[in-house]
């Protein structure tokens, strides 16, 4: 190892390492006095160099140097006024390649002096506009993990990249993963990122999600395959992904004790660094800051809420649990909510997009959701007290897993149902990977520390529950082609068109006559194509939807499409066959102007 040279530089270098011609501009930011750089040789604990400083470069509590030097096989950590810390802008990190490791848990991370390049081919961000995506949220690890994943690098970047083919095939356009950033996975009690746990010992819990203090500026190396590294493997997934048309949004957790700046670079990092096409923002962040930003404007931003109404492009998602509570609770038939499915089929703002789900991370499955009346979080360790105890769900009859065919028949229902609320409403769809083919958590809803078959995705359910899954499937690529259940702007309810009828309309069990009351479990939606139109610009089909929530049948009035042409059946969910596959096959054409449709049952008419 040769000798480092000190150069005193305070040029407008970014925080963290940035190569230059003498070597390494470095800055840090910290509270206290003396602050220095510590060096160490690969795999020794006490470092062979320690460097300071020059307190005249320092800017308010931003310290910052240039120093020259061979940095082979060295890396390094700070120390301000006697105490270790971790650089919160590090890129890589060392000792932190395996899951869930006891031994390096919660100590001051070491990151080498390491710039690796990569080249993206022109590589960049889909833009997909939010009315024609459709998100299908992973956790990394558990996506497959399992061993009936099928793949080489379970578990991993490299997983999902060999899952592409079966995303394809599913029709999703946009991947969310959990957090992947760089996280405390071992639990420790009052964790603080960069700093030992000294007397505070590991609980033997996992954060199997991700929500935690972490370090923001690098891939979890644990989620990159053997010996990869993991900047390389993820800029390739997000590459491979983009080469299929299907965009990567990643979630990242803030605590609200990071400085706002901190954050805005965060965000800019993700999107130039590894061209991931969105942000989910969970935590506390600075709004204002981040969607008035300039460099972020063409990037899709997701959070729980946004305070504020914007002009301009339209990149900004909201996603709560508005539409889970109100839509599981029409789907089980509580009264009083035949108000909010109108208000949730037609929802579409102007200024932001809505996302959509039927069930999120935290709760349960969408096959939980259709199995269960309460949570079953015993397996916890919590005494089955955590976990929100509202899951507006009901379990057809049997609590969990059953035998009985007539339960089971109806949960499948239930899930049609469901899938057919979630596509077939003006927003965003978001879905859980899994819930596609009835995966479950056997009641668990609040699976945060189950890094185990619990969470992991069990993929013989995709031929357990083949025909939910080619249900979800079709329905999906139903909703890309007809542009009438995606379109940009929310529907007004008006013939502004002056083609006859309004673009979205509701009815009753008489057409014409939505009915309200609290009692009322039906509800009609009559979908105008002349409001629709495909890119080869030709007008899209009309469609009704009869949704009866009620356990008793009921007979709708159908009302007259624009053409005037018949009816015909393409969806009903109590039975399995008729599901739209191909729409220029023969359908059920409904004979007469009025129609039974059975009890807990949705039906889809196509006039042609």
């Amino acid at each position: 190892m040769g000798e480092y040279r000190i150069i005193a530089d305070n040029r407008a270098f970014p925080m963290g390492l940035t190569r230059v011609l003498e070597g390494f501009h470095i800055k840090t930011a910290a509270v206290g006095t003396d602050c220095r750089i510590l060096l160490f040789q690969r795999e020794e604990e006490e470092p062979c160099c320690t460097l300071s400083f020059p307190s005249e470069t320092r800017q308010g509590d931003v310290f910052s140097m240039t120093v020259s030097g061979d940095f082979s096989g060295i890396s390094y950590c700070f120390e301000i006024d006697g105490k270790r810390f971790t650089d919160p802008y590090g890129t890589r990190f060392l000792n932190h390649q395996t899951w869930g490791d006891l031994e390096h848990a919660g100590e001051v991370l070491k990151c080498p002096f390491e710039i690796v390049g990569f080249d993206w081919e022109g590589d960049r961000i889909l833009e997909t506009p939010f009315e024609e995506t459709i998100i299908y949220r992973i956790h990394c690890r558990g996506f497959t993990k399992h061993s009936s994943s099928g793949v080489k690098g379970k578990g991993t970047f490299l997983g999902i990249m060999e899952k592409i083919p079966y995303l394809k095939e599913l029709g999703i356009t946009a991947v969310e993963l959990l957090p992947v950033n760089e996280f405390q996975e071992v639990v420790i009690p009052d964790y603080v990122p960069g700093n030992p746990y000294g007397v505070d010992k590991p609980t033997g819990k996992l954060n199997y999600w991700g929500y935690a203090p972490g370090y923001y500026f690098s891939p979890k190396a644990s989620f990159a395959s053997d010996e990869a590294d993991p900047v390389t493997e993820f800029k390739m997934l997000v590459k491979t992904l983009h080469d299929h048309g299907i965009e990567l949004i990643t979630e990242l957790y803030f605590t609200g004790k990071e400085p706002a700046s901190f954050v805005l670079d965060v965000v800019r990092f993700w999107v130039n660094e590894f061209h991931v096409d969105g942000i989910h923002l969970a935590g506390i962040f600075p709004q204002e800051l981040l969607k008035s930003d300039p460099y972020l404007s063409r990037v899709k931003l997701i959070a729980n809420s946004w305070e504020e109404k914007i002009s301009g492009n339209r990149h900004l998602g909201e996603c709560n649990d508005g539409f889970l509570v109100d839509m599981r609770r029409t789907l089980k038939g509580d009264e009083d909510q035949m108000k909010s499915l109108a208000f949730h089929i037609r929802r579409n703002p102007a200024d932001r997009a809505v996302i959509n789900y039927m069930a999120g991370t935290n709760g349960f499955t969408m096959m939980d959701m259709v199995s269960y009346d309460t949570r079953h979080n015993e397996e916890n360790g919590e005494n089955n007290q955590d976990g929100n105890p509202y899951n507006y769900s009901w379990n057809c009859g049997v609590e969990g897993a059953t035998k009985k065919r007539s339960v089971l028949e109806l949960r499948k229902r239930q899930l049609r149902n469901a899938f057919l609320l979630l596509m077939l409403s003006q927003g965003t769809p978001l879905f859980l990977a899994g819930d596609e083919f009835g995966n479950s958590q056997s009641g668990n809803n609040n699976a945060y520390c189950q890094d185990n078959e619990v969470t992991w995705l069990n993929w013989n359910l995709k031929k357990k529950n083949q025909d939910l899954f080619f249900f979800v499937k079709n329905l999906i690529a139903f909703r890309k082609s007809h542009p009438v259940f995606h379109q940009k702007e929310e529907p007004r309810l008006m013939d502004y068109l002056a083609c006859g009828l309004p673009d979205l309309s509701y009815h009753g069990v008489r057409a014409w006559c939505p009915e309200y009351e609290n009692f009322r479990r039906q509800l009609g939606v009559l979908y105008c194509g002349e409001y629709g139109v495909t890119p080869d610009g030709k007008t899209d089909h009309s469609f009704y939807l009869a949704c009866n929530m009620h356990w008793e049948p009921h007979e709708f009035d159908l009302p007259n499409g624009k053409r005037g042409k018949p009816w015909y059946v393409l969806y009903q969910t109590n039975e399995k066959n008729v599901n739209g596959i191909d729409e220029q096959e023969e359908q059920l054409k409904v004979e007469s102007r009025r129609y039974l449709v059975p009890a807990r049952t949705i039906v889809v008419l196509i006039e042609k």
